[in-house]
């Protein structure tokens, strides 16, 4: 296989740092550009110092500004804020290149598919649909929170069918980007709102649940309740999961489903998909962002459920969820789409 070459926009960012980590030793991509607002000019390792320190294959490479003739690049992962991507993406588009984003700009467009590679693979049909206007395209990847809750969702619905879903978020500081959070408000502190947080749950986790008709996607109809907090940990989302199913639950049956869950990015042995992406734990107090936020094989790609239990009805299912909210929740879940798209042969 050939090297592909990558572009990073927003490199410079808290998610940003995340690509170079995972992308420097990537057996198939190499990063070849690098952009960001505020150090145009600057070499990357100067850029992010007060970050972390940074490979040496990439500290020297130059932050250039972010317009398409300045990449050197047959890809383009995305971390822009949804402002400034709703402007520049299409500058890359437009210019004949793919670009995978994970900011939320272009996420509910009806011709632009939002996936969780193991969850929904089948929506990246809709780029033959963006191919007939435009000689690029672009893929979109979820909000952090949704990452994690619907790859918990989706081996349960494949299994019983879902009618409802309500999930309370306990989210950590880093979600909120560079420099996030101000200290005297979120330490020793909880804030129970999140900017149209809930709204993109919801709206997110029925477009990735929801099933290609050969042109567009006719979204899950069941309702999906969030309620979202801000809370002072550093990495890693953990979620509270109610589920009522169509079918009655056996709770062996559904841990089960949980541990044998695989998708097409482990048949096909992706680069950066861990072997088991849902990890189940039977210790009563666990998940915990600390403890559990790196399991599996792959750090940070795998999913930790724990505390599974029913309801007092059959058809009730609850557990809480963990998932790294920089790598699974955003770098890593954008570069296993770009390993599928990869094999899949949409960057020929």
């Amino acid at each position: 296989m050939k090297t592909i070459k990558i572009g990073i926009l927003g490199a410079t960012g808290m998610v940003g740092v995340e690509y170079i980590d995972l992308l420097v030793n990537h057996p198939w991509f190499k990063i070849s550009t690098l952009s960001g607002k505020k150090s145009i000019g600057k070499k990357y390792g100067e850029a992010v110092k007060t970050l972390r320190n940074v490979p040496r294959e990439v500290e020297d490479i130059e932050v250039v500004e972010p317009d398409p003739r300045k990449f050197d690049a047959d890809l383009i992962f995305s971390s822009l804020p949804s402002d400034a991507a709703r402007e520049i993406e299409p500058r890359f588009i437009e210019h004949g290149l793919p670009v995978v984003s994970e900011a939320s700009a272009h996420r509910m467009k009806p011709d632009v598919p939002l996936i969780i590679p193991e969850v929904n693979p089948e929506h990246l049909e809709l780029i033959s649909i963006q191919k007939k206007r435009t000689e690029g395209f672009i893929v979109t990847t979820p909000n952090c929170t949704a990452v994690g809750l619907v790859l918990s969702l989706k081996p349960i619905l494949d299994q019983y069918g879902l009618s409802k879903v309500v999930v309370a978020t306990y989210q950590a500081i880093t979600g909120a980007g560079f420099p996030g959070v101000p200290s005297y408000s979120i330490l020793g502190n909880i804030i129970p709102y999140i900017k149209k947080e809930e709204e993109k749950i919801s709206e997110e986790a029925k477009k990735i649940l929801g099933r290609f008709n050969g042109s567009s996607i006719e979204y899950a109809r069941f309702p999906i309740e969030a309620s979202c907090a801000r809370v002072p940990t550093i990495d890693g989302h953990l979620e509270a999961v109610y589920v009522e199913t169509k079918k009655d639950i056996q709770l062996d049956e559904a841990i089960e489903a949980f541990k044998k869950f695989r998708g097409e990015p482990q048949k096909l042995n992706l680069p950066t998909a861990p072997k088991e992406p849902i990890l189940v734990t039977d210790i009563e107090d666990r998940p915990q962002p600390r403890l559990d936020v790196y399991a599996g094989t792959i750090p940070g790609m795998s999913i930790v459920i724990g505390r599974v239990r029913r309801g007092e009805s059959e058809n009730v299912l609850k557990y809480f969820v963990l998932s790294h909210n920089r790598i699974r929740g955003a770098a890593g879940t954008a570069i296993l789409t770009a390993e599928l798209l990869t094999v899949k042969g949409y960057l020929e």
